[in-house]
């Protein structure tokens, strides 16, 4: 089945744990955390504190997207706060596979992401180590961007990838995925969608949940 993971980077922040019970109300398996230094990506989000904050108050299962600087730094930090999974960019991590392991060595599930413009050969010797791949559909940063067409080829590429060598490692997409899109990127081969804006900035998040899993 597919996943759907909401953002809350595009939540209201001035009450952010009901909109976390409102998603979680409406059925979905994952909340994706967006962590932003300011210095990997050119944007600011928020750090470990958000995360701790939500602790013990939402049974979904936490993923933490890491867009930032020396990932390995705060990885106790994010594993103290609630994450079940932690996510980190390739294009951060000179020392990716030390870097997997110390994320695995507490326990928690691990997992790469690649920017639009990284291929995906880089995951070659790092691919039998994680749990999921998350494939940038957007150019890091900001939230309300539109799809970069390109990604599901490169979607397909990927699943074909992990089929191949025989491996159990998800796909999620991040960015600018919205209910017209959402069936392109599914059939493409993704198993877990983000959407941040296209569920939090509508009306009903009850009815937009409804509506991308009719057409998952």
């Amino acid at each position: 089945m597919v996943k759907i993971a909401p953002s809350i980077l595009s939540a209201d922040f001035s009450r952010l744990l009901e909109h976390v019970k409102e998603v979680e109300r409406a059925g979905v398996e994952y909340l994706h955390i967006d962590v932003m230094d300011g210095h990997f990506v050119p944007n600011i989000s928020f750090g470990a504190p958000i995360l701790k904050s939500l602790k013990g108050k939402t049974k979904l299962f936490t993923d933490v997207h890491l867009m930032i600087e020396n990932p390995d730094l705060y990885v106790k930090d994010f594993v103290d706060a609630g994450a079940d999974l932690i996510n980190v960019h390739i294009e951060a991590c000179p020392h990716i596979h030390r870097t997997i392991q110390l994320i695995k060595s507490y326990g928690v599930r691990a997992a790469v992401t690649l920017n639009p413009g990284t291929p995906i050969h880089t995951l070659e010797e790092i691919l039998p180590e994680l749990d999921m791949v998350l494939l940038m559909s957007v150019n890091p940063g900001f939230g309300g961007q539109s799809y970069i067409k390109s990604t599901t080829d490169k979607i397909v590429r990927l699943k074909k990838m992990i089929k191949d060598a025989g491996l159990n490692c998800e796909i999620e997409v991040d960015g600018g995925i919205n209910l017209d899109n959402v069936r392109e990127v599914v059939t493409a081969g993704a198993d877990i969608i983000v959407a941040g804006s296209a569920i939090f900035n509508t009306p009903n998040i009850d009815e937009t949940v409804k509506a991308f899993r009719q057409r998952l």
